[in-house]
């Protein structure tokens, strides 16, 4: 139901008689937060722009600058004269098609601003405060004096309140795939640091330069996540840190020529969005940003299935195939001639494992011509995605996967050719279509063409958002890699299952790899605007199991490995191991086989950013509940309360956890199995080791299951 108050509505030209000074403030529906927003300037004139967002009475963002900088018209957007103000609320309640609960609620103060510049410019401010933040954005509304225009910076800041500890990776044009740093905001050099090395398309451009989602905690321990939501047809915002001031000023993706966005009016800039509490647990629970985007525009929601796969792709990360025919291996990852993985043989293998093990799906990376020579080349017309290699029976693999009941998920490498993707886009999801093919996985591999554009600038985000949009035309479910990251634009497009947009477990394979915080970072960065194909599920950690000569590993243990199914979340999740290494550990996959991928609750119950994070959650149309909690490189004991079962119900409790003697470099698959009865009653006490984690399945009994099976201790 929803119900929507407008409390009032002025409608009035600005008259000042001395100096100008309008102040308006909205609350949240809790009453704890307050955001401000001030019009001041010389008496008699027009007024700046400023807001301000305080949390139970503690500043969390001081006075702030607002507004936009044109290059065409030249005009600089942040005086303005007020024409009219309402204030409303809304409060309603909706359903996700798939996500971490049942239902979602919607409910916000917001505030309308018409303001009109000198030049009789008009310009929407729109604020919506939340209980778990305020999300704010420009509109530019039809008007005779502004039409087509040229936007040259916005002049947005976050002036926070000190030098906070903070989360961050090096503003990027082209890249998200680095390891977080930890610091204070004044100790930050983005200059890209020990990571740079290992990122095949990077662009810097600023020292004082990081990307959002941006974490930070304050000295008065209040946690505050600054981010966007509802990107459209805009470039990506970073944020330039004024040390000096403390400000955060938002800094737009560039275009190949230094323009920022090319709009049309009516048009709108996507939300500015902070959210902050006292409690780390609230930041993860948020739904601000899934809030702020629209509502599905696909109509017909049955095709789209949130689902576990397998597939040909850890093996060639680890260097036993090649993406290419030849054997002579893309990229920088083997240098020596290996088979190809993608033979009819060897998929009918991963079919074979997916059909056994009620495993959904099965991915193929290398499978179609194209991939010999385009790495590092910047190559316009690499692949047709059409075209397999001789090896590759696609009617073959189609067929046999029909006759398992297992479904094909397709790959299309872009290498960033992104104008040549764009051409083969029909052709390629009709391809699909006819070998039976519902979802794929696209990639973004390199610098892009047209050469000059970034990823995360306008004319990519637009092609993203077409992508997404024909891929629903065919019906095509989406995992993105390499692609700007997620600000909840999958509420609008549902088939955007998931995507990468951040260093994955595959820089483990060949890389200095993902430090043992970096999962404990990622669901407080990168994954508040979206889920993520992050492919855990590592079983072999050292790489040395391959090739004797290599020292990289996953800096995880295995236990660790099956708790990000729960604690990072995404409704398309694969089982990135090869077949033969789950076979060893039929035990421990059993997990990977339980748990779901779709959620009607998720409660979290313990969290701190780069520390530690424990989160629970119920099975979609189940009373199944599961448990994943891990730790960075400090061993802890994680305290879990059951009370979210029902009361008065038993619970069969399969803990998978880490050995005693467990570390995630010394002794990474070391792992135990325990089973006992729970119920709401149940406090569970694990110790992670180093590095570590625990994954949990909980799910109800019958009394005749009760007798053998003891009560937790």
């Amino acid at each position: 139901m929803k119900k929507s108050v407008l409390l009032f509505s002025l409608c009035f030209l600005c008259v000042l008689t001395s100096v100008a000074s309008d102040t308006i403030s909205i609350t949240s529906p809790d009453k704890n937060l307050v955001c401000r927003i001030f019009l001041t300037g010389p008496a008699g004139g027009s007024g700046n722009l400023y807001y301000e967002l305080n949390y139970k009475d503690k500043a969390v963002i001081k006075k702030s600058a607002l507004g936009i900088n044109l290059k065409s018209p030249a005009l600089q957007l942040n005086t303005f004269d007020l024409v009219e103000k309402n204030i409303s609320t809304t409060d309603e309640s909706w359903t996700p098609v798939w996500g971490e609960v049942k239902q979602i609620r919607n409910n916000y103060q917001q505030l309308f601003l018409r303001l009109k510049t000198k030049d009789e410019i008009l310009v929407n401010m729109v604020f919506k405060l939340f209980n778990d933040g305020v999300g704010f954005r420009y509109e530019f509304p039809q008007q005779a004096k502004l039409k087509h225009f040229i936007i040259a910076e916005e002049t947005t800041q976050f002036a926070v309140t000190g030098d906070h500890k903070t989360f961050w990776i090096p503003g990027d044009y082209d890249t998200n795939e680095y390891a977080y740093y930890t610091s204070k905001l004044s100790e930050i050099d983005a200059t890209g640091g020990k990571f740079s090395q290992e990122i095949h398309a990077k662009t810097y451009f600023n020292t004082n330069g990081v990307q959002t989602p941006l974490m930070m905690k304050t000295g008065e321990n209040l946690y505050i996540n600054i981010h966007e939501a509802a990107l459209v047809n805009y470039p990506a915002m970073n944020l330039v840190i004024d040390k000096s001031s403390n400000i955060l000023n938002a800094h737009l993706v560039p275009d190949a020529v230094g323009n920022k966005a090319y709009l049309q009016t009516p048009s709108k800039t996507p939300w500015r969005t902070v959210i902050v509490s006292d409690k780390a647990t609230d930041i993860l629970a948020s739904k601000m940003i899934l809030n702020l985007n629209e509502p599905s525009k696909i109509v017909n929601i049955s095709w789209i299935k949130p689902q576990k796969f397998v597939g040909v792709w850890w093996e060639l990360h680890v260097g036993k195939s090649s993406w290419d025919y030849s054997g002579s291996q893309v990229g920088s990852q083997q240098a020596t001639r290996v088979p190809h993985g993608a033979n009819t043989a060897n998929v009918k293998k991963y079919i074979d494992f997916a059909a056994k093990h009620g495993i959904d799906a099965v991915l193929v990376e290398g499978w179609n011509a194209g991939w010999e020579d385009w790495f590092g080349n910047w190559k316009e017309d690499v692949f047709d995605f059409v075209t397999p290699y001789p090896d590759f029976d696609v009617k073959e693999i189609t067929a046999y996967a029909k006759l398992k009941n297992v479904q094909m998920i397709m790959h299309h490498e872009t290498s960033s050719s992104v104008s040549n993707y764009e051409r083969w886009m029909d052709t390629a999801y009709r391809f699909m279509k006819n070998n039976g093919y519902n979802a794929v996985k696209s990639g973004y591999v390199g610098q892009i063409i047209p050469r000059g554009e970034h990823h995360d600038g306008q004319w990519m985000i637009k092609h993203y958002e077409r992508a997404i949009a024909k891929a629903a035309g065919y019906q095509i479910m989406v995992d993105q890699h390499e692609p700007v990251r997620p600000t909840g634009l999958h509420r609008t497009y549902p088939n955007y299952l998931a995507c990468e947009a951040a260093r994955g477990n595959e820089f483990n394979a060949w890389s200095s790899g993902n430090p043992p915080d970096h999962e404990t970072i990622l669901p407080f960065t990168r994954l508040m605007g979206g889920p993520m194909d992050y492919t855990p599920g590592i079983f072999k950690i050292k790489m040395n199991f391959y090739d004797t000569a290599k020292k990289e590993q996953v800096h995880t243990t295995l236990a660790k490995q099956l708790a990000l199914y729960v604690t990072m979340y995404s409704p398309l999740q694969m089982a990135a191991d090869l077949p033969e290494n789950y076979e060893r550990h039929l035990d421990a996959f059993q997990f990977i086989k339980d748990v779901a991928v779709d959620w009607d609750d998720t409660k979290i119950i313990e969290a701190e950013p780069g520390d530690y994070i424990s989160i629970a959650r119920k099975a979609k149309n189940k009373d199944d509940w599961f448990i994943g909690a891990i730790t960075d490189e400090n061993s802890r004991t994680s305290i879990l309360p059951l009370n979210f079962l029902d009361a008065g119900k038993k619970y069969l409790a399969t803990l998978y956890k880490d050995a005693d003697d467990a570390h995630w470099k010394n002794n990474p698959e070391a792992y135990a199995i325990e089973k006992f009865m729970v119920d709401a009653k149940t406090i569970l006490k694990l110790k992670l080791s180093p590095g570590g984690g625990a994954a949990i399945s909980i799910l109800p009994v019958g009394n005749s299951d009760i007798k053998s099976i003891k009560n937790y201790k």
